[in-house]
């Protein structure tokens, strides 16, 4: 049994399978994707924090949101978009077929944000539900039950605060006692998911939210005990210290400190969106978001220091993906067809590797990873040559021939055009004894 206080929760190991899933997406979806906008750069899912701030020296950005919801709704109450939030177009089997051919092992979709507006029923919400709503649809519950038999886990991300509740505003710890314990129990128990992504935390230490007493009912009692993993946003002070899984966030943790180079003692978990933003924001276009071979980087990158990659999508206000988030969905879940032995289930080989280089390893295998196309001979500086080797190059029938490179492995294939290979982007060595 856990007991109430960090030391001990600390104590509990992140689930197995979190650890071999590497690739998860995060999904971004609520009365901000009506909006849909943010300047270039911000938060489209933070529309409503800002919209209503005339002026602000101190972030002189957030006068364009506010110009922006002039111009465009005349200043209606943020709430009035629940009226207009219907998802007509949303198809909970469309989704779950999107993220199983993408790869991903499980997703974490936004159950509530900041804004308190909730994409589930919940007793605690009162009317902000979409079952309540417009909409009169559990969100929640439809890809929970799609995602069933696909081999992708659900999960949830869940803000631990509410911009205008008004017991919040008026006693933030009493609001956690009697309003987010309830609520979060609420959610985990009626629809058990595998991953709870806390945010929101910072505006007050984790004793003020009274997080290690919900953690241990959490880890004691819960009928997701065993299998669930929640992160490490509990209070000010706990990102990358106390928790489940570390969080990072755009490459930074702790609010602006930069992890490039850190070193966790367990599974972390990196998300980002494709573009600048989570929610929507059609103010970005094409050259915004980053290109399948940029994804494929990140991705390997963090796989090669024992992360995972929870890349989000902010799907439109009416449910559909936009195709290019699709579309950069389906290309990595091509990769991943080929090189995914690569990646899931994988461990640490070197944490360090060369520009454009990474390595994983399975045992006694090992995954040289490469931007180099393989008919050129690529020196990997972290395996040293070894006459035992035995290679292939994954997605191809190509020989392989090594080389010793002043007592490093250098490896090339006999592809004479990109047709001998079914992969791109990246080029997976596989190297056994």
């Amino acid at each position: 049994m856990y007991e109430n206080n960090w030391e001990s929760l600390n104590q509990r190991k992140v689930p197995e399978w979190f650890g071999k899933a590497k690739f998860g997406i995060f999904i971004h979806w609520g009365l901000y994707s009506i909006p849909a906008y943010a300047p270039k750069g911000q938060y489209a899912e933070w529309y409503g924090h800002s919209c209503q701030t005339p002026e602000n020296k101190e972030e002189p950005f957030k006068e364009l949101y506010y110009q922006h919801h002039k111009k465009h709704y005349n200043l209606a109450p943020y709430y009035d978009f629940a009226n207009q939030f219907t998802g007509e177009r949303f198809d909970a089997q469309k989704w779950a077929t999107l993220f199983k051919r993408s790869g991903a092992k499980y997703i974490n979709m936004v159950s509530k944000h900041h804004d308190g507006f909730c994409l589930y029923d919940s007793s605690y919400a009162g009317d902000l539900t979409t079952v309540r709503g417009a909409a009169k649809r559990d969100f929640l519950m439809e890809l929970k039950n799609a995602l069933e038999g696909t081999g992708v886990r659900f999960g949830v991300y869940h803000s631990i605060y509410e911009w205008w509740h008004p017991l919040y505003l008026e006693d933030p710890e009493k609001y956690a006692i009697e309003h987010l314990h309830p609520m979060l129990k609420e959610l985990i128990e009626k629809y058990q998911p595998n991953t709870l992504f806390t945010d929101g935390e910072w505006e007050h230490e984790s004793c003020v939210w009274h997080s290690t007493e919900f953690l241990t009912w959490l880890y004691n009692q819960s009928s997701v005990k065993d299998f669930i993993v929640p992160n490490d946003r509990w209070g000010k002070e706990t990102r990358g210290r106390v928790g489940g899984n570390f969080t990072t966030e755009y490459g930074c943790l702790n609010y602006g400190e930069k992890v490039d180079d850190a070193v966790f003692d367990r599974p972390f978990e990196e998300c980002r969106g494709i573009g600048c933003s989570f929610g929507i924001n059609k103010e970005e276009g094409a050259e915004d978001y980053l290109s399948v071979k940029e994804l494929l980087k990140i991705l390997c990158s963090l796989v090669s220091k024992g992360g995972n990659l929870l890349l989000n999508i902010g799907p439109d206000a009416d449910g559909t993906i936009p195709p290019i988030m699709e579309e950069r969905l389906l290309k990595m879940g091509k990769w991943l067809e080929v090189n995914g032995e690569a990646i899931y289930e994988s461990e640490i080989y070197s944490k360090r590797a060369a520009d454009g280089t990474y390595y994983t390893k399975n045992g006694d295998t090992i995954y040289a990873i490469t931007e180099t196309f393989p008919s050129k001979a690529t020196v990997f500086e972290k395996i040293d040559f070894c006459e035992e080797y035995k290679f292939q190059l994954l997605g191809s029938c190509a020989t392989v021939t090594a080389q010793n490179e002043n007592g490093k492995l250098s490896l090339k294939a006999n592809i004479c055009s990109p047709e001998d290979i079914n992969s791109e982007h990246l080029y997976v060595f596989k190297i056994t004894k």
